[in-house]
């Protein structure tokens, strides 16, 4: 009998995609490790975040704690989609919950404390390299974030590159929701089921059903035209 496994995936809408796993990604190698190991993912739990420093994690803690009532696996695909943070990584190892990294299935406790430290001091580093750069604009004068100091061509590129980032950010929520779909549920079904798996809106609310009808019309334009 297939041991019993949650599965917990980690998205950051700030920067999807830059790390080449997003949610299908996560989703694929979470099963296929799963198949693998004679595991039964019973539940999934999907945490969306902005930034680094967000360290609530809501989903994180559900699914910790119904794989403690369920005596399962917890299954991650990549450690730092669980945490840039040293002491989450601990707290975790403490729990006394079985998971596996999958990228790393054969890794022990060292090991992922470890690669769970070096995770945070890129993190930090990333942190402190933005904030002398704008340390360093504001020295020269520069009022930070003010569209004149920018020229025109500059302010357009910077505008797509917004208006193509919102789209890229909305692809996993397209994805899944097209899937839903395509079992039958109403916009009205799909919409619960996002807010109930921890999707957001990209103003951070809860769905509606005509807010999923504009995604899917959104990633329809997307297939018949990939230049869009």
């Amino acid at each position: 009998m297939p041991t019993p496994a949650v599965a917990y995936y980690r998205v950051s809408t700030a920067k999807q995609g830059q790390s080449g796993l997003g949610l299908e990604a996560q989703q694929a190698a979470v099963l296929s490790h799963a198949r693998s190991k004679d595991l039964q993912v019973v539940l999934e739990f999907t945490e969306i975040e902005t930034g680094t420093r967000k360290r609530r994690r809501p989903q994180f803690e559900a699914a910790l704690d119904h794989t403690r009532r369920i005596g399962g696996v917890l299954l991650i695909a990549k450690l730092d989609r669980l945490a840039r943070n040293v002491a989450v990584v601990a707290s975790l190892m403490e729990s006394g919950v079985r998971f596996v990294a999958v990228d790393m299935p054969e890794a022990d406790n060292l090991t992922i404390h470890v690669m769970a430290a070096v995770a945070e001091r890129e993190a930090q580093l990333i942190s402190a390299r933005t904030k002398a750069a704008l340390a360093a604009r504001k020295a020269r004068g520069l009022t930070l974030g003010k569209p004149e100091n920018l020229t025109v061509e500059a302010r357009l590129a910077g505008a797509a590159t917004s208006r193509a980032r919102a789209v890229a950010d909305m692809r996993p929520v397209a994805a899944y929701a097209g899937a839903l779909r395509a079992q039958g549920l109403s916009l009205r079904a799909v919409a619960a089921q996002l807010d109930a798996h921890g999707f957001r809106t990209r103003q951070g609310g809860p769905w509606s059903a005509v807010q999923v009808k504009r995604v899917l019309d959104r990633k329809k334009q997307d297939a018949a035209d990939p230049a869009a």
